[in-house]
């Protein structure tokens, strides 16, 4: 085979592989939300629902909710919880708060993302408002606890998969809006539902 034609054919080759790897990135894009509504529907990967109002049941069947905050490195904030645990009974609604200070001289913005565990309880825990529905700005030095409003559904009792569980761990880590979210997190922001933050007194210094 000559030159020209094997030019040619590796030409046609070269473009037939970036045409193939384009239609599948593009069909990765376009299943992130399907696969995001599936995992909240059925608590897949520990996702969490969401909902307007608690049931109106309220079981006397106690429930430990077990709080878990990180921070990824590219985001300068320090983020915990004000409370390491709580109780409530199931149907019963809670509200807790974190508290995440911005410990740069510059405003930035996260991003939280959240799960649940044991994975299997996602489907039962539902949140009212949360402060991961929608990004979250601090100004420098400037510190704010972000509240969560939640319940357990007392169907977890009625489940023979779930009826076990007694303690939940809510866990969310917050990334930096001005950077990509690794490709495993992206699903799992949820929502725009708007939420206002309770500041704390004083401010954070600035190191």
């Amino acid at each position: 085979m000559d030159n020209k034609k094997l030019g040619r054919r590796n030409a046609i080759l070269g473009t037939a592989t970036v045409a193939v790897a384009g239609v599948m990135v593009g069909f990765a894009f376009a299943m992130a939300p399907v696969y995001s509504l599936i995992c909240q529907k059925l608590g897949w990967e520990g996702t969490t629902q969401r909902a307007d109002a608690a049931p109106g049941e309220i079981l006397d069947v106690p429930m430990t909710v077990r709080l878990d905050a990180n921070v990824d490195k590219a985001l300068p904030w320090t983020f915990k919880p004000v409370e390491r645990a709580v109780k409530l009974n199931l149907g019963e609604t809670k509200t807790i708060f974190y508290r995440a200070t911005n410990n740069s001289d510059h405003a930035t913005t996260g991003t939280a993302v959240f799960n649940v565990t044991p994975e299997k309880a996602g489907v039962y825990f539902t949140k009212i408002q949360c402060f991961c529905f929608e990004d979250q700005t601090l100004q420098p030095g400037q510190s704010a606890d972000m509240g969560v409003t939640f319940f357990v559904d007392p169907a977890i009792v009625k489940n023979s998969t779930t009826d076990e569980v007694r303690t939940i761990t809510l866990s969310y880590t917050f990334y930096n809006k001005a950077k990509p979210l690794p490709v495993d997190q992206s699903a799992a922001v949820k929502g725009t539902t708007t939420i206002s933050l309770k500041p704390v007194s004083g401010t954070a210094s600035v190191n």
